[in-house]
């Protein structure tokens, strides 16, 4: 399947739908659908496992193959800002997700993040009050171990990035959470609501 490339995005050739402002509607039946785009952070997502020594490194986003294999035909640039675990995410890089939230022509955004600090993130970019949707997702499996729940979540995203109005949300486990009133219950490992 051939990709179209620039200097820091991916968009399937496949996913060619007309571009429309703010506010369309992504309904079947041929009507134009708003782009969407992914910022890539790294996180479990994004995890490959050396067969050697047992450890889990970054080598490159699996976002492209995950779309290619859900068959998505949504207009998506996927943009790599970092490679890490959400653990070493920094005040800078941060401030850089606000800055290419803030820059992207896209009103609805998705964000693969780690899953430690996804809330950390999500409450920073609220807190810069961008007029647009932005729903920040993640894995607990790797993508590359294939019974990942990272497919499904990513899926989950995009869905309720194009139904959620403008703000900040959380999509793990095939819920939509307000970014202050989730939290990751590291006992079950999965992301449920909270007071705030």
């Amino acid at each position: 399947m051939a990709e179209i490339r620039t200097a820091d995005t991916w968009r399937p050739s496949y996913a060619r739908v007309p571009r429309t402002g703010a506010g369309s509607s992504g309904a079947a039946g041929g009507d134009e659908v708003a782009a969407i785009r992914i910022l890539v952070t790294g996180g479990t997502f994004d995890k490959e496992y050396n067969e050697l020594d047992g450890t889990l490194f970054f080598k490159e986003t699996h976002v492209p193959a995950m779309l290619g294999r859900g068959r998505c035909r949504l207009d998506v640039d996927v943009e790599t800002i970092s490679m890490i675990d959400s653990l070493e995410m920094t005040d800078a890089l941060r401030a850089r997700i606000v800055s290419r939230c803030r820059e992207a022509a896209e009103t609805r955004i998705v964000i693969t993040h780690g899953t430690d600090t996804m809330v950390t993130t999500a409450g920073v970019l609220a807190a810069a009050g961008l007029p647009k949707t932005i729903v920040l997702t993640g894995a607990m499996i790797p993508y590359a171990f294939g019974s990942s729940d990272g497919l499904f979540n990513l899926g989950s995203a995009l869905s309720f990035v194009q139904a959620l109005p403008p703000g900040v949300y959380v999509a793990m486990n095939g819920r939509w959470f307000d970014w202050d009133k989730v939290r990751k219950n590291r006992n079950t490992g999965i992301f449920e609501e909270s007071s705030s």
